[in-house]
């Protein structure tokens, strides 16, 4: 039968998101209804609110979650009453070439269900009854959520779920990106061109990797003490008159082996670029905006041998990598409790965006009543 929840919604560009009451349909075939225990507040998420990543309001927020499953729909396999679960965003339709050959990040039916389920229709509604988008096929900044079953991973119950929801973007995204994508060597240089919630997880999945040198850069102090926390052996405060790619250069004598942006701007992905050493590589981590661009030198291309590539999602396969970052975790390689900076309650969802949006947070959850 349908279910009462609260849910963080946005309705309009540019302004605060609202907690509404809304009703959650139950699951249909292949889909799983899941009762949130806590859910990341990402960057991505806000930029549905401003524009930046567009998505239609009404919209539920919400991608990055952890929860347990209570109700399960018609031919669902691989999931039980209770189990644990961890939320992906990525929409896999299993048959395409990409994800025939285990790259369900770049499955070639992406944009099918931005937002809504695969089968392109919609779980939950409104006080109004009106059919409500949800982020990503998720949704799941909600008290509950139906969501098809490829959009969820099992996951084991000790962990807690506000920790285990963070792998469910934030974690895989960063270090992903140093493990799948760029595949960094031990030994290496490694720059980190932004230090918020994915920043710091690039500079963990480096220290993982067995970087030698890992330098964070960002323009507040504040994330540059974080940032040691996570591994990072150097820092350097980014200037708005310093010409970054040099300054790196100076730093590292000669350039990185490896820069990553976490940022999502077109001139600090160039300066990436530009800083790394020759041979080097430079990943793209952060989502610009649509307008956005990046120039390089096409003159130093032959010469130089350097590689500028983009990493989504950490080029991760979810039911690979999700247990394999956990289990990380309970080896204590990886810090996810370090990485919460607090929890609110959805009825504080409007100040955790806020607390995002100024940098105060490396990562905010919110957890729900249990």
């Amino acid at each position: 039968m349908p279910r009462k929840a609260k849910a963080v919604v946005f309705r309009e560009l540019n302004k605060p998101v609202v907690v509404e009451e809304v009703t959650v349909e139950p699951p249909r075939r292949g889909e799983v209804t899941v009762k949130l225990g806590a859910c990341g507040v990402c960057h991505s998420d806000l930029s549905a609110t401003n524009g930046t990543i567009a998505m239609p309001p009404p919209l539920i927020l919400g991608h990055e979650a952890a929860g347990e499953v209570v109700e399960l729909g018609e031919g669902v396999d691989g999931f039980a009453l209770g189990d644990h679960v961890v939320s992906s965003f990525i929409y896999m339709c299993g048959k395409c070439r990409f994800c025939s050959a285990g790259r369900p990040v770049l499955c070639l039916e992406q944009g099918k269900a931005i937002t809504t389920l695969p089968d392109g229709t919609l779980r939950t509604r409104d006080a109004r009854g009106a059919p409500l988008n949800v982020f990503s096929g998720c949704g799941v900044m909600a008290e509950y959520a139906t969501v098809h079953g490829d959009n969820l991973v099992k996951i084991d119950p000790k962990i807690p779920l506000d920790r285990a929801a963070l792998v469910g973007c934030a974690v895989t995204t960063g270090v992903g990106a140093v493990i799948n994508t760029a595949k960094v060597t031990p030994g290496s240089t490694v720059a980190v061109l932004g230090c918020g919630g994915v920043g710091l997880n690039v500079i963990q999945g480096a220290r993982i990797a067995g970087a030698a040198r890992i330098i964070a850069v960002d323009a507040m102090e504040a994330k540059l003490l974080l940032a040691k926390k996570f591994g990072a052996t150097g820092t350097l405060l980014a200037k708005p008159d310093e010409d970054l790619a040099k300054a790196l250069k100076k730093l590292t004598g000669g350039g990185p082996d490896y820069a990553f942006e976490c940022v999502g701007n077109g001139e600090l992905a160039a300066a990436a670029y530009r800083a790394i050493c020759r041979g080097g590589v430079a990943v793209v981590v952060g989502v610009a905006k649509p307008g956005d661009s990046t120039a390089v030198r096409t003159m130093t291309l032959p010469f130089e041998e350097k590689t500028l590539t983009g990493s989504y999602f950490g080029s991760c396969v979810p039911r690979v990598d999700f247990p394999r970052m956990l289990g990380l975790y309970l080896g204590g390689q990886l810090k996810l409790d370090e990485l919460i900076t607090r929890r609110y309650s959805i009825d504080e969802a409007a100040q955790a965006f806020a607390d995002l949006e100024s940098g105060k947070n490396a990562r905010g959850v919110i957890v729900f009543p249990q």
